[in-house]
């Protein structure tokens, strides 16, 4: 190759497959050091430079200057042409990884391509193809060819000479990429994004809070009439929103974090990361939620263990606890109230106590702790066994309620059936009856 014939080949590649041209003239050199040492032998120590000014050739073999008419020849053409190939294919592989690497976690927009089951093969930009797994997709949603999707970038891996790119629709990222392209106050840092806990599909809670007093956090995330906030649900088909104020105290965030639900009082327990949260009657499902989603999400979205209870559940709680504790050989009741006053309210939480807690609690040795945490362990393994075998005989109670049920429906659709057939041929009966009295009327009549 001649050297002006070289810099063409370097810049026509750096702009085509937009690869630095560093690498390029490293894969020339590599791809002439290559079929030279194909020709002098592996043995020979082969060094090729390019001039990067002017694409003049130079090297050496075994230090010694090889001829550069040898060099741009045509002496392994072929080999250095596979070389250089298989040099590219890398260098745009590495290159389409960096970049989509920097953009893990971002939203992109693609189109939908074809589908090999239920994976969708996405077309990202020109000639990108990333893949959205079943797993990643929001449960119930379908796509079709040529539609148009928007995701996050999950992951970016290099698989043999391709960058296996997987995109994903269930993160929280998505959820928050769409707020900041849906509400100018997100983008411009007016509003931030705290944090965010979802269940993709269902329902998720996003906390956010204004650096400007004059800027309504909630109301700006909703939009008029709620036409931001729609558009985001529409997007994450149907998926419910809950905009939730943030505070950094927890005694707001958590009550905050369980609307619509009404909080009378939130009790922190510091030891434990737990919250326990007092509610009416009337408001423990709707503070629980749907198997239990709201409460979930609340606690991912505060960062703490939150069980919903009412005030009588507590003091009955309170009550089996301080009785429990104190059975324990070496715990007292003045240590059971300390325990439960700090939210230990189970055998369960007593066994994950940290020791050095417990000795400074109580004034206890090291030996008394261990015993004290050894019998907790045990009664909290009996007591889940129990809990289990309860609910066993809970479903098993369930299922032979709902066999009785069936039962006696069929047994009542038989004797409604039965009824009906016997008040027919009543009618059936009478009414031959009531032919045949007819017929002698007539017949005698005339006599």
């Amino acid at each position: 190759m001649k050297p002006e014939e070289i810099l063409r080949i370097v810049d026509a590649i750096h702009r085509d497959k937009n690869i630095d041209k560093e690498i390029v003239f490293q894969a020339i050199e590599a791809a002439l050091a290559t079929a030279l040492a194909r020709q002098y032998g592996e043995a020979a120590d082969i060094q090729v430079g390019i001039d990067r000014a002017d694409g003049r050739v130079s090297g050496t073999r075994d230090g010694v200057e090889i001829d550069t008419q040898e060099l741009s020849g045509r002496i392994g053409a072929q080999t250095a042409k596979q070389v250089i190939i298989q040099k590219i294919r890398e260098a745009e592989r590495d290159a389409i990884h960096d970049e989509f690497e920097e953009q893990i976690g971002l939203m992109v927009s693609g189109v939908v391509s074809r589908f090999e089951g239920a994976t969708a093969t996405v077309t990202l930009g020109a000639n990108t193809e990333a893949i959205l797994p079943r797993s990643e997709q929001i449960p119930g949603e379908t796509f079709h060819p040529n539609e148009r999707i928007r995701a996050t970038i999950f992951e970016v891996r290099k698989v043999g000479s391709r960058v296996k790119i997987i995109l994903s629709r269930i993160r929280p990222q998505l959820v928050q990429r769409l707020f900041e392209q849906e509400i100018p106050e997100i983008a411009d840092g007016v509003i931030e994004i705290r944090a965010i806990s979802r269940e993709p599909g269902y329902r998720s809670k996003v906390a956010v809070i204004s650096s400007d007093a004059r800027v309504d956090c909630v109301g700006a995330c909703v939009g008029v009439r709620g036409n931001r906030i729609k558009n985001i649900v529409e997007e994450l088909g149907g998926e419910r929103i809950d905009i939730v104020r943030w505070s950094d105290d927890l005694q707001v965030l958590v009550p905050n974090a369980l609307q619509p639900a009404e909080v009378d009082e939130v009790i922190l327990c510091q030891m434990l990361g737990r919250g326990i949260v007092l509610v009416r009657e009337d408001q423990l499902s709707l503070a629980i939620g749907r198997r239990g989603q709201n409460v979930r999400l609340a606690s991912k979205l505060c960062g703490w263990d939150i069980e919903i209870m009412t005030r009588e559940e507590l003091d009955q709680q309170i009550e089996r606890a301080v009785t429990g504790f104190s059975s324990i050989e070496g715990l007292d009741e003045s240590l059971a109230e300390k325990l439960v006053g700090e939210g230990f309210l189970s055998y369960d939480d007593l066994s994950v106590i940290e020791p050095d807690d417990l000795m400074e609690m109580g004034g206890l040795t090291a030996e008394a702790v261990d015993q004290i945490v050894l019998v907790a362990e045990s009664r909290a393994t009996e007591a889940e066994a129990a809990a289990a075998d309860e609910r066993r005989k809970h479903r098993e109670q369930d299922r032979i309620d709902k066999a009785t049920a069936e039962a006696d429906a069929v047994e009542r659709v038989l004797n409604e059936t039965r009824a009906a057939a016997a008040a027919a041929a009543g009618a059936a009966e009478a009414g031959v009856a009531d032919a045949a009295d007819g017929g002698a009327a007539t017949v005698g009549g005339p006599e």
